[in-house]
């Protein structure tokens, strides 16, 4: 099974949306808080070049958020990538 960090915030609705299509998969992650702690944020900026939650990362390759997640599963190719 593949490795799947998620970076979220607590009020985020993508950030629930997301973490929904992995639990239905029943994939294990690891959710990351950055409101909680500033330095993981800065760090998920460092990582994925983007500012904003979710940053989903598949064995280290960011996947980009919610949408980018979402279009994974549409294509077909979410299911090879956790897999993997």
């Amino acid at each position: 099974m593949a490795e799947v960090l998620v970076y979220t915030s607590l009020v985020c609705p993508y950030c629930v949306q997301a973490k929904r299509l992995l639990d239905s998969k029943g994939v294990a992650y690891e959710e990351i808080r950055i409101d909680l702690d500033a330095l993981r944020r800065q760090e998920m900026m460092d990582l994925s070049g983007r500012r904003t939650v979710p940053q989903i990362f598949i064995n280290r390759q960011s996947i980009g958020g919610c949408d980018d997640l979402y279009a994974l599963e549409r294509a077909g190719t979410l299911d090879t990538l956790l897999a993997s």
